[in-house]
């Protein structure tokens, strides 16, 4: 695993994938499978994991967290950049910093939590963390009342802030005016779009963010690594023909949910056995099923 600090560069040589988290039938950590999933990304040149959203991080019991954190250390390749999550809530946070303080992750993100903050708030809570693992974090803004622009730059300005997962979901992905005014107060390059394959073309040449991070990334890692290093050559056209390979199985994500779709089309696929969903929340009706099974099979077989 690499234990470096992360770095402009590292966030634009490769895309960041989200991947699912598998569990056995009795809802464990399934080392095998979660192996499994990692290798597949990785041999389609993708070397950044990041375990938040579509692992349900949320969910992690406390018994169980530091284990996970150890079973995804030891499974990455030497060159591999794992990225866990932590929070959302803040005692739960401050708990696993007592465990974080003392791992070799060069960052850790913290998990956007909806409801009961205030910005002032957040930035108070997130520098404490940051203070309390002892190294710059993952600010993920997911939602617009999260945190404002000016609690990023200010946790930006006191070096709280490893780099920065934009994912606040717009209809019209280039016309964002908090992404406007995020990249006027901080630099670009350690901003990432951070929501999937679809506005990546909006976010790195209308914003100049540097990279970005996807879950459909775990079905085609190559493909994905092709969107990337297409869009940083200013081949659009290529660019918007991967993108329109992803779409199927994106919209299904965006019109039933994300996470469960994504941890189904990894085992629908056959690319890894990912288990049941970690409750509270379920798997999917056989008839989305069979939606997420063509669209993800057709992805893992398609080519340009």
């Amino acid at each position: 695993m690499q234990t470096r600090p992360v770095t402009p560069s590292d966030l634009a040589r490769s895309v960041i994938a989200v991947p699912p988290l598998a569990r056995d039938a009795d809802l464990k950590f399934h080392r095998t499978e979660n192996e499994k999933i990692i290798r597949h990304i990785e041999a389609g040149g993708v070397d950044i994991l990041l375990y938040g959203g579509n692992a349900n991080f949320y969910h992690l019991a406390p018994s169980e967290y530091e284990s996970i954190l150890d079973e995804l250390a030891d499974l990455a390749a030497p060159e591999t950049l794992v990225i866990p999550s932590a929070g959302p809530a803040y005692g739960v946070m401050m708990d696993q910093a007592d465990l974080l303080k003392s791992t070799a992750f060069p960052t850790v993100m913290v998990l956007p939590h909806q409801g009961l903050t205030t910005s002032e708030g957040v930035v108070k809570g997130l520098s404490r963390f940051a203070e309390k693992i002892g190294r710059p974090i993952v600010l993920y803004i997911k939602y617009g009342d999260y945190i404002a622009v000016e609690g990023a730059k200010e946790l930006v300005d006191a070096g709280l802030v490893s780099w920065i997962k934009y994912a606040i979901v717009r209809e019209n992905p280039a016309d964002d005016p908090y992404l406007a005014r995020l990249v006027d107060a901080v630099d670009p390059k350690i901003i990432v779009s951070g929501i999937g394959e679809q506005p990546v073309i909006d976010h790195l040449v209308g914003f100049k963010v540097n990279g970005f991070t996807a879950g459909c990334v775990c079905v085609r890692p190559d493909l994905s690594d092709r969107l990337l290093k297409a869009v940083q050559a200013g081949d659009l056209e290529l660019a918007r023909k991967i993108q329109a390979l992803f779409k199927p199985l994106e919209d299904l994500r965006n019109g039933i949910n994300p996470v469960r779709v994504l941890h189904e089309a990894v085992r629908l696929a056959g690319i890894a056995d990912t288990g049941p969903a970690l409750p509270l929340l379920s798997g999917l009706t056989p008839e989305q099923e069979a939606q997420v099974e063509e669209a993800a099979k057709a992805l893992l077989a398609a080519s340009l």
